[in-house]
């Protein structure tokens, strides 16, 4: 899974496509591919922290933009990949860039697995959580959301500069974060800004339950 994802990287046309791993196993199972991987520290907070660890070992110069695409999202599509990195490269005021695509099946915002996003007049977060936000008070109740209902769920995609990630890795894990396991509320809290592509591209499912796995294999194999 993993090396699909790399995959999908490389096909954005990225300059460099790296592999960032704590684990010896994802390292030699990748032998087998052309995929430049990286042992980091197993003492991470997130992935955001693990990413900001090979942009210093790799020097990176502080205006490249960095997009970190998680190991489980094998069917995202090149296309976002740079949707993303052109939402960070366009902003003036965010430190980071991500995704979101518009919920319409009730399931999906009470699902906790499924990460909800909601954004400002001009596309910033506001804010990450697992429950169903913004919660629909007087219809809740209703089948079927309404068609003007705002709700978004987040697409496990990251964009930042080099000179951020530094900063990053020096801010200290909050309460809000390690409480939704959210990495990106650290930014939030801090009164950071987070730009939020609104797409059409969003990959079929990323992989959180063997159902998510049995269904990308059914696709990919």
């Amino acid at each position: 899974m993993v090396a699909w994802v790399a995959e999908r990287a490389k096909q954005s046309g990225a300059k460099q496509v790296v592999v960032a791993t704590d684990d010896i196993r994802i390292v030699e199972a990748l032998k087998q591919y052309e995929h430049q991987t990286i042992m980091t520290r197993d003492d991470h907070a997130s992935g955001t922290d693990r990413i900001a660890e090979v942009a210093l070992k790799q020097g990176w110069p502080d205006d490249a933009i960095v997009v970190n695409i998680q190991g489980d999202e094998p069917l995202i599509e090149t296309s976002l990949i740079l949707e993303v990195a052109a939402t960070l490269n366009n902003s003036k005021d965010a430190v980071m860039a991500t995704a979101c695509h518009a919920i319409r099946i009730k399931a999906e915002l009470q699902n906790p697995n499924i990460v909800k996003v909601v954004l400002d007049a001009q596309s910033n977060a506001l804010y990450f959580s697992r429950a169903p936000i913004p919660y629909p008070r007087e219809s809740f109740a209703d089948t079927e959301l309404s068609a003007n209902m705002p709700a978004y769920r987040h697409v496990g995609i990251y964009a930042y500069r080099t000179k951020f990630l530094k900063e990053y890795a020096s801010i200290q894990p909050c309460a809000i974060e390690q409480v939704e396991c959210l990495e990106q509320l650290r930014v939030l809290y801090q009164g950071y800004k987070i730009a939020v592509a609104i797409t059409r591209n969003a990959p079929a499912t990323g992989v959180d339950t063997r159902e998510d796995l049995d269904y990308v294999r059914s696709v990919m194999c």
